[in-house]
């Protein structure tokens, strides 16, 4: 099998499914309980905080543990919206965001705030000179990602950041989940203030994450309870999903530190050979590309035609975001970036892992080759 939808989701790691289990048969106390097992998960939960954010180099307080992606940029985008609403209802965001980033701003318009998304350009770029220009006296968010889930380009985040760090009445979300120890991010140096994970994007297990919360931000919770992650997430704490959750985050830096650029070979590699394959146009760009996504077109094919071909030789890509690709069939991003409908209709995207091998690269060119012919022929 060769597994090229890591942006999807990933394979989690033996040691992380290893300590879930651990934490959840021997130390399953809550952690608000008084009593020494209740002690024992509390204190597993302080050191898988401070563990995440030596790791992200923050304040242990400023990291809450969360189910993932989607909860952390709602709790990040309303909490911010619902608080300082006095201040202003405008937010800022990009067009090609997430949609859970994307669907709580349009909620958001339907409670009277106004939201300004920013277009792209042909390479799925946000220009930085674009989203200061839209800053206004009411604006009080501006939400862009760092890597796009489906082609894979990254934004000018720092630039963002540099400008919005003398706004100190506009708060800078930053959804991380899909470049986190992919592409680097300083989140303290980029003037970030919130910033979201997801742990299965990086090995973990579905249902954790974290959010990153600038120390002196308060945001309004999106349901009440306990008072559990200080006011913010109330609820028992996941002590193992957040063990779970520290220790894939360590494992994934330390797979990030020992690959020296193989990553970023495979993918210039799966470049070039697509390039040679008659009829491919690639979609992600050349330049600002994060090294574990590529995506491309092969126009008069629809890529779920393409996706079920190769799932029949044990290859497995995708076609846009998982959390859409039943949804529709066709990619927003690629359609604004290059307003041509046939290659959003047939887009496909490779997304890699540390895990990834070159040999897997070659054998997938190869499938993707005789798959290819194969279709041509039932075309003629």
């Amino acid at each position: 099998m060769i597994y090229f939808d890591n942006s999807s989701t990933t394979k989690p790691y033996k040691e992380v499914v290893d300590s879930f289990v651990t934490v959840s048969t021997k130390y399953f106390g809550n952690p608000s309980s008084l009593h020494g097992l209740g002690a024992t998960s509390e204190n597993l939960l302080s050191q898988a905080r401070k563990q995440a954010a030596g790791l992200l180099q923050v304040k242990e307080q400023e990291i809450y543990f969360t189910s993932g992606g989607t909860e952390g940029n709602n709790i990040a985008i309303k909490g911010v919206s619902m608080a300082f609403q006095s201040r202003g209802k405008h937010i800022i965001t990009s067009a090609i965001e997430h949609a859970s980033v994307l669907e709580p701003c349009k909620q958001l318009e339907s409670f009277g705030f106004d939201v300004t998304y920013v277009p792209v350009d042909a390479e799925g770029r946000v220009s930085a000179k674009d989203v200061i220009q839209a800053v206004r006296p009411d604006t009080i968010l501006v939400s862009i990602m760092q890597v796009n889930n489906e082609i894979g380009t990254i934004q000018p985040i720092e630039e963002i950041g540099a400008f919005l760090k003398k706004k100190d009445k506009i708060f800078f979300h930053v959804d991380y989940v899909q470049g986190i120890n992919k592409v680097d991010l300083r989140i303290k140096e980029s003037g970030i203030d919130l910033c979201s994970l997801s742990a299965h994007k990086f090995h973990g297990l579905k249902g954790t994450g974290l959010l990153y919360v600038r120390e002196g931000i308060r945001l309004s919770p999106l349901f009440s309870g306990g008072n559990q992650e200080r006011r913010l997430r109330s609820g028992t704490e996941n002590v193992a999903g957040a063990v779970s959750c520290a220790k894939a985050l360590r494992m994934s830096f330390e797979a990030m530190q020992q690959n020296d650029g193989r990553l970023a070979q495979i993918q210039a590699f799966l470049r070039s050979e697509l390039k040679k394959i008659d009829g491919v146009v690639i979609n992600s760009p050349e330049n600002h590309c994060a090294p574990h996504i590529l995506n491309f077109s092969v126009p008069k094919v629809k890529s779920e035609v393409l996706v079920h071909a190769l799932e029949d030789r044990q290859i497995y890509v995708s076609t846009t975001s998982a959390c859409s690709s039943k949804q529709k069939s066709f990619s927003d991003t690629i359609l604004m970036m290059t307003d041509d409908k046939e290659r959003a209709i047939s887009s496909i995207r490779i997304s890699l892992s540390y895990e990834n091998t070159m040999e897997e690269a070659k054998q997938f060119t190869a499938g993707l080759k005789a798959v290819l012919e194969k279709l041509k022929e039932v075309m003629r």
